[in-house]
């Protein structure tokens, strides 16, 4: 195998729980937490019906379940349709580096896994941290946006590595999986471009059943190709260019799953920053006193919420859910952004639209320069008096620099379930996960999912 195939598998071989402090345990727990939390809210969704619909249809010996029912279905179909419904509201978490994503996708796929081969609690959090560490070593050493490539291959690959530790696969095992995953699962950009279809929030659940099956076809003795990011025609020559990985392992660099950040609201992760400063601006002046509003901020929050036309005209909840003038112009009128900020009559409705159209966004060169360090967005809302409004936010709730607390975690939890399971359900869920390290099968945790 390759340089880069060989130091990543080598580096998920060795991985031991040793190595992982009380502090990594507890921030992946709450990565569980929020996870199955983000699942749930996506339970009622239009994607996760089709999922489980499709997922009806795949049967095994050897199965996982799909959360919230009693239905049982594959590992890979049961990996996809939580996914899915972890994806729908853009709830869960992500990592911003020069390539950035929602590393929480990967988590559905290590229980579909964990669940169906009886692991227990310990060994599933280990085999998470291995995924967010792999995706977030591949997401600080190159970023794939700009290339036009979408973020599913850091989740590939990091699915795939993290069930390989599920499956206890050796090093060279490990490497043929990367191999085939990574030469497999190169997903174009499109996803995200344009108006948003369905598939946006369905593209890395496609990328974590891919993970899956490329572990498992190794465990099996299936042999991937022996280059595959730096021989001809590899990732390198292809899709990400020559990059170099930072030291995996090292003593002074946090895991990557402690340097990933929560989402305090349901939307695109650039936003959450100017939504706080909504809510505050919205104690100090009245709506109708608006005469403009103008936003600056840094280049990857521009060109993805900010810039094309359709984000000022959105029709879809996912185009919606990624438009900051949207976005901007609900929480001012409203003072929150929920799961149900994004039904069809306020996507539609037309005080909103006339809010959106006062607002212009722009980059600011000096923003862009302190991303991803910061992500710096300035605010200036203009009445019609002719006084003005400013303010700067850097870190939203829920950043790593500026984290939510375990109580704000079980809050989101509560909100997100309570349409689904009863409060003592809730409460025997929340307790089980928050000591899920300590059980000895994980499906002590994962049946009182079920509805």
């Amino acid at each position: 195998m390759d340089q880069i195939t060989r130091t990543l598998a080598q580096y998920v071989a060795q991985l031991n729980i040793a190595a992982i402090s009380d502090n990594t345990l507890l921030q992946t727990k709450i990565r569980v937490i929020d996870t199955i939390a983000c699942a749930m809210g996506g339970y009622d969704s239009e994607p996760a019906h089709i999922a489980r619909r499709l997922s009806e249809g795949y049967q095994s010996n050897c199965s996982a379940g799909l959360f919230g029912t009693r239905q049982e279905t594959t590992i890979e179909m049961a990996a996809f349709t939580n996914a899915v419904m972890t994806r729908y509201l853009d709830y869960n978490d992500t990592y911003i580096s020069k390539g950035a994503g929602h590393p929480s996708d990967m988590i559905p796929a290590c229980i579909a896994v964990a669940e169906a081969y009886g692991c227990n609690g310990q060994s599933t959090l280990l085999a998470i941290i291995a995924a967010y560490e792999i995706f977030t070593a591949l997401a600080d050493a190159v970023g794939l946006r700009d290339r036009g490539w979408d973020q599913g291959l850091y989740v590939a690959i990091g699915s795939t590595v993290g069930v390989a530790k599920l499956l206890n696969l050796n090093e060279i095992q490990i490497g043929n999986a990367i191999a085939i995953a990574s030469t497999c699962n190169i997903a174009s950009r499109q996803t995200r471009s344009g108006e948003l279809s369905m598939w946006k929030g369905c593209a890395t659940a496609h990328s974590a059943r891919a993970g899956v099956f490329a572990a498992m076809l190794a465990k099996e003795g299936m042999t991937g190709p022996t280059a595959a990011f730096e021989g001809r025609h590899g990732l390198w020559d292809q899709v990400t260019g020559h990059f170099s990985l930072n030291a995996l392992g090292d003593a002074n660099t946090p895991f990557g799953i402690v340097r990933t950040n929560l989402k305090f609201f349901p939307s695109e992760y650039h936003s959450q920053a100017p939504l706080w400063m909504a809510l505050q601006f919205r104690t100090e002046l009245s709506l109708n006193e608006i005469a403009g509003i103008r936003m600056q901020t840094y280049h990857t929050a521009y060109s993805e919420i900010g810039s094309e036309i359709e984000k000022w005209h959105p029709r879809t909840r996912e185009t919606a859910d990624h438009s900051l003038p949207y976005l901007f112009a609900l929480a001012l009128r409203d003072g929150f952004i929920d799961k149900h900020s994004f039904k069809i009559e306020n996507i539609n409705d037309t005080n909103i639209h006339a809010l959106m159209q006062k607002i212009t966004i722009s980059e600011n060169p000096q923003c862009t320069s302190a991303y991803p360090e910061k992500m710096v967005t300035l605010v200036d809302i203009q009445l019609q008096n002719g006084k003005t409004y400013s303010k700067t936010a850097e870190y939203p709730r829920g950043h790593a620099l500026n984290p939510m607390s375990n109580l704000e975690v079980e809050t989101k939890f509560n909100n997100l379930t309570r349409e689904h399971m009863s409060i003592p359900q809730r409460q025997l869920l929340l307790k089980q996960l928050w000591q899920f390290d300590q059980l000895e099968n994980i499906r002590q945790a994962t049946e009182l999912i079920k509805i």
